[in-house]
Parts: C-alpha cells; structure tokens; sequence
C-alpha cells in the first residue's frame, strides 16, 4: 500500500510541486540521510592499516567480500564504519517473519494492530543488536592480523565491534527515519543507494574485463539486458494492481402479509 509521500507524488506535476512544500521538505531529508549515509562509508575502521588491508581485500574481493561491498557501497572496501550495513537487520526481519507464521505470542502481537506491530519492531531491533554484535566481532577478530602496530589486538577488537555494532544500529535508525520523515522504504533506499553507488565501477570493471580478457562481449551486453528485465520486471509486479470485479448478492426484503 501506497504511503502519503507515494500518493502525494502520484498526482503531482511540475508546478503543483512547487507549492508542495511537505514534498519537498520530505525529499530534502531523505537526501540528507542518504548522504550521511554515504560519508558514513568513507570513515575507516579505527587502528586498521589502511595499506594491509588493501592488500587482503585485494586478495579476497572476488568472493564473498566483493558481494558485500556492492551491497555495502564500498564501505567493505574502505572497512568504513557503516561496512556491515543494514544486512543484520535484514537477517533479524526474515527470521521474525519466520517465526510470526509459527509462534502463536507474535502471530497475536501481529493481530493487535499497531501496538502489536510497534512490539515486533522492537523485537526486530533487539535481534538485529544481537546478530550484529556477533558479526563485528567475528570480523574484527579477522582484521585484527592487520591492524596499525602498537595497537593490542584485544582493544582493535573492542573498538571494531563497538564501532560495526553503532554503524549498523545507526543506519537501522536512519532507515526508519527516511521512513517516518522522508518518502518511504528507509531501508530499501539505503540497500539501494549503496549498490547504485557501486555500480557505475562494477560496469567499468566489467567493461575492462571484456576488454583486456576473453570475455565475448556479446555476452556481458547479454547480462546487462537481462539485469535492466529484471529490474523492469520487479517494478513491474511490485507497482501492479489487479482490478477483481466484486459482485453483490441483491438485496431481498420481506413483505408482510395484511390480514
């Protein structure tokens, strides 16, 4: 369903927009967001050596750090301090999801309107602390091999996880700010920012690649038709609306009989 923000910009044109203030105001702060959000991604990781971490992201980025990093804008590149993203709280939504359909407690927090729906997030929010805390501490303990010398690896440690663990609880924030404030799908436009920041450099290095290499450059023209389908194809189904023709039963009225 369609929030004010959405319905508002629907029927809006060029100089109706001009008068919108509220529009504008909600556009202006979810750029402002977004921009925190991509500053937030060019600040490193505190103690890490930035040379020695280059070279292990060098050697590790056609894997599972480079998937990261798309979905991260950069930030798993730079190890900024927004690296992990809103990923746990991705993780933390599923499996709340998962559990409303067979827990009996949130299926009726669920059927309880919006309280019920404020008692879930919360839920959301505790879990998404948890998977976080677990995941900056297991990627500090990796990183701490490559941390500034003179730095003991327990306090690298402590700093990664408290600095990961704020970055992600501070774009779960800022998400759902955009979406109280802003226009809508706060952490949708995060995850969205961060891999339309990427991608202009993913298509160079594949451009480069097709080049330089024997990659058939019909088939890297093939796999950007078939990501430009699939894009019009979810928003597509996402925005399409199926009109059922709902046909009532007549009205029948009982008459009295005179006597």
């Amino acid at each position: 369903m369609a929030n004010a923000a959405e319905q508002m910009a629907r029927n809006m044109n060029f100089r109706s927009f001009a008068k919108a203030k509220d529009l504008q105001s909600r556009i202006l702060f979810t750029l402002g967001i977004l921009i925190l959000y991509r500053l937030g991604t060019f600040i490193p990781l505190p103690g890490l050596d930035p040379q020695q971490y280059a070279q292990f992201f060098e050697s590790q980025s056609g894997g599972l750090l480079g998937n990261m990093n798309m979905f991260a804008g950069g930030a798993v590149e730079r190890m900024g301090v927004f690296a992990l993203n809103v990923m746990p709280y991705i993780t933390a939504s599923i499996i709340i999801q998962m559990l409303t359909a067979t827990s009996p407690t949130l299926e009726k927090l669920k059927k309880e309107g919006e309280a019920g729906r404020k008692q879930i997030n919360q839920y959301t929010r505790y879990l998404t602390l948890g998977f976080a805390l677990v995941q900056s501490f297991a990627i500090a303990g990796g990183l701490a091999a490559v941390r500034i010398e003179g730095i003991s690896s327990w306090f690298f440690i402590l700093t990664g996880v408290v600095t990961l663990t704020g970055g992600t609880m501070l774009l779960m924030w800022m998400g759902e700010q955009i979406t109280a404030r802003g226009i809508g799908n706060g952490i949708s436009l995060i995850i969205f920012a961060g891999i339309i920041a990427e991608m202009p450099k993913a298509i160079f290095n594949l451009i480069s690649q097709a080049r330089t290499t024997s990659v058939n450059v019909a088939f890297v023209v093939a796999i950007a038709a078939m990501v430009i389908a699939l894009v019009v194809f979810i928003v597509f189904m996402e925005r399409s609306q199926r009109r059922l023709l709902i046909q009532y039963p007549k009205r029948q009225q009982a008459h009295g009989v005179a006597q």
